[in-house]
This record gives structure tokens, C-alpha cells and sequence, in this order.
């Protein structure tokens, strides 16, 4: 059996975001997305990061800075609040999330409201506002 998996949707790993982070499958909506992209911080996959975050935004990040912060959090868990469009026939979509991190030994609360795109046809994340 496999382990929990580390999106907190209370499905094994193996049956909810690992054949994404493996690319074995893409994610039909942006809710799915946003719940592989956690996994990849928990999980230090770095490399679906990058491929899942859009053109113009992949362009600023660095990689080996994006590696080094996923190795100073740890994912606790994430509830997601609320998603608008986002699903199999929209283009763009938005989805508000708490995400639990324990950061330097202190717990912190993430809150977000993520904006998704597609491009070429998948899933993208553009950008989000914190509070």
C-alpha cells in the first residue's frame, strides 16, 4: 500500500499526485494542479515546478534557489477553500488555499488565491496573492 499522499487528500500517493509529478498523467483542472505543485514542494520535485509554472513566471525562477527553499519548509497540509472555473473546459482558473508549513522550526499558515492558465493545452501556475 502506499503512503498518504502528501496533498492531504486523503489518497495514497500512488492514486492521486505521483503519476502527475511523474507525468504519467496531466492535471484535468486547476484544483489538481494546485494540489501536485504542494506534493512537488513536499516532495522537493523541483523539476514539475518548473514545468508546471507558466512561461513568463518560469523565466524568473532559478532552480537551484526554488531546490534550496523546498529543503528549508516542510508541507504539513493543505485544505483548499475555494476554486472558480478551473475545470476540463476552462482556460484559466483560480483556486484559494491554506497551506500549514513548518518553516525554520515554526509553523506558519500560507494563505493564497493561486491563478491558473493554460498553455499549450495544461495546467499552468501564473502567480497568486498572499495575505
Amino acid at each position: 500500500m502506499s503512503r498518504p499522499c502528501p496533498c492531504t487528500s486523503k489518497l495514497t500517493y500512488d492514486r492521486c499526485c505521483q503519476p502527475l509529478l511523474e507525468g504519467r498523467k496531466a492535471a484535468e483542472t486547476a484544483t489538481l494542479l494546485m494540489r501536485s505543485r504542494f506534493s512537488a514542494y513536499a516532495l522537493g520535485k523541483v523539476d514539475y515546478l518548473l514545468k508546471t509554472t507558466s512561461e513568463a513566471e518560469r523565466a524568473k525562477l532559478v532552480r537551484d534557489e526554488l531546490l534550496q527553499y523546498c529543503r528549508t519548509i516542510k508541507c504539513i497540509s493543505l485544505k483548499i477553500i475555494s476554486a472558480e472555473q478551473g475545470g476540463p473546459g476552462d482556460e484559466t482558473g483560480t483556486v484559494k488555499f491554506h497551506a500549514s508549513l513548518q518553516v525554520q522550526g515554526k509553523r506558519q499558515l500560507h494563505i493564497e488565491l493561486s491563478r491558473f492558465i493554460r498553455e499549450e493545452g495544461a495546467w499552468v501556475y501564473v502567480d497568486g496573492d498572499t495575505n
